[in-house]
């Protein structure tokens, strides 16, 4: 298709636009971010712990999480991954998108500071607390294929049949599995475009603390990432805590890290005024 002089400076000045936006996104940001928590930082207070759950290797869980709750996910042993997946409790067809969460942030690593944003473009999640910043959002989850690729024959569990078993107790099904994020999954991308597993960044002990900014239904999976190169599918029990870490601030470093998060944060209001009105 030829193109007229017209429609080629359109494209032109829409490339130079994204270029802009996408050198303030990722030069703004990066230096708005809080630093990652201090592994003896931020203790929760005991009056404020509603539930403990241990999730045993290889099970998953499901929870409610009303706005202004948090979740503290543990990686106990230093070698689980805990894959989640989340959906607006008023309406679930409402859920978490992995891809909008990379492109509208301008990154594709999660840390402390950043929020996982669903499909409509509102905040699910904010990160306040995070003592890795080693979160795998390219990868996904671990299946009965990759299982049997990995670790041969044998009755392993795998995170896409947990999430479809954890759907049907939160009154889903497998249509709303989407894809996943995964924590304490040290994946990077190297100079070729590959993706590289860095399990020197994984520590037993980190945590990472996920408020939910609307009220949530979750769903957890602790099983081996893909990615995970040990040649054992046993990886040991994490800890999920939910605890009430009340609202953001307007000051909130997951709310005013960039300009995107602003937006979605506004996005989130707007639609709470529409329901009030």
């Amino acid at each position: 298709m030829i193109l007229t002089q017209e429609q080629q400076a359109e494209i032109a000045a829409n490339r130079r636009r994204y270029e802009e936006l996408k050198a303030a996104g990722q030069g703004q940001a990066p230096r708005a971010l809080p630093p990652l928590t201090a592994r003896d930082g931020a203790p929760i207070a005991e009056a404020a712990i509603d539930h403990r759950e241990t999730i045993a290797d290889g099970w998953y869980w499901t929870t409610r999480l009303k706005r202004g709750e948090a979740l503290r996910l543990v990686n106990t042993g230093g070698q689980s991954c805990v894959s989640l997946l989340a959906w607006s409790a008023a309406e679930p067809s409402e859920r978490l998108n992995h891809a909008d969460t990379i492109k509208v942030q301008w990154a594709a690593s999660l840390r402390r500071g950043r929020v996982i944003l669903s499909d409509m473009g509102r905040v699910l999640l904010s990160m306040v607390e995070d003592t890795s910043g080693a979160h795998d959002t390219l990868a996904g989850a671990s299946s009965a294929v990759t299982n049997a690729e990995k670790y041969g024959a044998g009755s392993y569990r795998n995170s896409r049949d947990n999430f479809i078993l954890a759907a049907g107790k939160l009154g889903l099904d497998r249509r709303d599995v989407m894809p996943c994020i995964a924590f304490f999954a040290p994946v990077a991308v190297d100079g070729t475009g590959r993706l590289v597993w860095q399990e020197e960044r994984r520590r037993a002990g980190d945590f990472v603390d996920l408020r939910a900014e609307m009220d949530l239904l979750v769903a957890l999976s602790n099983c081996p990432h893909p990615l995970d190169p040990l040649p054992t599918p046993r990886r040991g029990a994490v800890e999920a805590i939910r605890y009430r870490a009340g609202p953001a601030a307007p000051d909130d470093p997951c709310r005013t890290a960039s300009a995107e998060a602003l937006r979605a944060f506004e996005n989130n209001a707007l639609s709470d005024s529409a329901i009030a009105g």
